[in-house]
């Protein structure tokens, strides 16, 4: 306890003592300390060999894609859920969020389903329309999340670079950033045509998502795109100002962010310094509903993608920011580094699985 309020609630017990005539016993009661809520995560496949995996490291809460045993269809069943669900149940592990077969981080050229980001009917209204199903089998299955994109460009890179030991990282160099072609197949996006769009979708998904109670989670797009635009799209979801817009669309408890601390840190001109603020800024209204845990160094101009432990964010710092808002989700790795002698990335992750966790034992120590 503080000397402050030692000497407080003491004064104030004695004075009682003596105006009632006698002595009374000086009855010190403190606030309870603020538990750190966070949990350690993972992206895993949902079947027993990387949930077994997962497992052995204390992890109980993964993002997964659901099977869907029909090619093309855009929404898994209740039975394809509950089968997911099962698998989990019998390793110990809760499917926290899972992601669906469209609506990626993938660029437009390449997307199977572009309607949405098209703008272009009947395709969107069918695709939209497998979403809504997705959120409702969702629910009846009894998985609580659903994280999406709402990307034209996908995650733009302009090569890798070393890192330490015998790693390479992924960069990007905004000066280095040339388009090609000049132009995707949705032709010039002014971010008007992009807010409408992303606008029509969630009118459309968010009331069902409010009746069936389900948080639709949105990764923002990955990374930051020049003023004049990229590829002829002025991408809207690359800077916060455009992250607080997009969360005030909608009202509801249902409507945030998968909070990807790299790709957002990737925006700003001094990640290190305003990270902090970003996170209470989406944490204290609960628009954050998952965590990627991801470090950068440099900033929106250049960037490299890093360890937890070697970039612009301190990390502890970053934990005890979440603490702070009462984040109560889940942070996972994100974006692996490479490594020749780990081509899957698993040693890599183990460590970041370690570090979370401690950094979590450690804010929720901390006062």
């Amino acid at each position: 306890m503080k000397r402050r309020t030692f000497i407080s609630s003491s004064g104030a017990a004695a004075a009682a003592a003596l105006t009632s005539g006698g002595f009374a016993p000086v009855i010190v009661s403190a606030a309870p300390a603020k538990r750190a809520l966070m949990k350690v995560g993972a992206t895993a496949e949902c079947d027993d060999e990387h949930l077994k995996a997962v497992a052995r490291y204390g992890i109980k809460h993964v993002v997964s894609a659901p099977p869907i045993a029909e090619p093309g269809r855009l929404y898994a069943t209740v039975d394809e859920l509950k089968q997911m669900r099962d698998v989990a149940d019998r390793n110990g592990v809760t499917v926290y969020l899972l992601t669906p077969p469209n609506l990626a981080s993938s660029h437009i050229d390449r997307e199977k389903n572009p309607g949405i980001m098209l703008g272009k009917s009947p395709e969107r209204d069918r695709e939209i329309e497998s979403v809504q199903t997705m959120i409702k089998n969702c629910s009846a299955a009894g998985v609580p999340a659903i994280k999406y994109n709402l990307s034209i460009l996908g995650v733009l890179r302009t090569g890798r670079i070393p890192g330490r030991g015998d790693t390479t990282y992924t960069a990007f160099k905004l000066a280095d950033a040339k388009p090609n072609p000049s132009l995707t197949r949705a032709g010039e996006v002014s971010a008007d045509i992009y807010w409408e769009r992303i606008t029509y979708f969630l009118d459309r998904v968010i009331p069902v998502a409010n009746e069936y109670k389900v948080r639709m989670a949105l990764h923002p797009n990955d990374s930051m795109t020049p003023p004049e635009g990229y590829q002829g799209v002025h991408a809207v979801l690359d800077k916060v100002d455009g992250l607080k817009r997009f969360v005030s669309i909608q009202e509801s408890p249902y409507h945030g962010l998968n909070f990807c601390q790299g790709t957002i840190s990737e925006m700003l001109q001094n990640p290190a310094k305003d990270i902090y603020d970003v996170i209470r800024y989406f944490g204290s209204r609960k628009k954050i509903f998952n965590v990627h845990f991801r470090n950068i160094r440099g900033n929106r101009q250049e960037f490299a993608e890093v360890g937890p432990d070697e970039g612009e964010v301190n990390f502890a710092k970053a934990m005890m920011t979440y603490k702070e808002v009462g984040y109560d989700g889940v942070l996972h790795p994100d974006h692996v580094v490479q490594a020749p002698n780990d081509p899957r990335g698993l040693q890599y992750t183990a460590f970041v699985y370690g570090y979370i966790k401690a950094l979590i034992q450690a804010a929720d120590l901390a006062d």
